[in-house]
């Protein structure tokens, strides 16, 4: 483990995530990023097409890739926002909350299998240290942090 940076750690174990919902996804014609668009629309209310980049840490043109294809294969409606004329608010159809059911599945055994083989407490400290890590990238603690520049002098 010493060798490792965390950074390694997070990058490879993010891309067997992203390969295992894909393959997962794939059964149903379908990608991890069509599942996390499903999870991040409100299935009742819609939502705001220009919040859902942000809540997924999506890029505009990949996101508006994604939620064509949506589109075309009847997972999203698009509506305009009655509170903001210029807005457009992503609505799912009854077959898109179909796949959202399956997409939210398919994550909760996810989460049940990793909590069923990990204790409590490593869970707490996994996600402690996620947490801090987290802020500490959004307060700009990282490259000016001067404990962690005395590391490297």
């Amino acid at each position: 483990m010493k060798d490792k940076t965390i950074d390694y750690v997070l990058r490879t174990t993010w891309q067997a995530v992203t390969k295992m919902y894909n393959e997962e996804a794939a059964k149903f014609d379908s990608t991890m990023a069509t599942g996390f668009a499903l999870l991040s629309i409100d299935p009742e209310e819609g939502t705001p097409s220009t919040s859902l980049g942000p809540k997924m840490g999506m890029e505009a043109t990949s996101l508006s890739r994604t939620l064509k294809a949506m589109e075309d294969r009847g997972l999203i409606t698009r509506k305009p926002n009655p509170e903001d004329g210029r807005g457009v608010l992503i609505h799912l159809t009854d077959f898109g909350k179909e796949k959202r059911e399956y997409s939210r599945d398919r994550v909760l055994k996810f989460n049940d299998a990793v909590q069923h083989k990990v204790s409590v407490e490593k869970m707490n400290i996994f996600f402690e240290v996620m947490e801090t890590i987290n802020e500490m990238i959004a307060n700009k603690k990282i490259y000016t942090n001067e404990l962690v520049n005395k590391h490297y002098e």
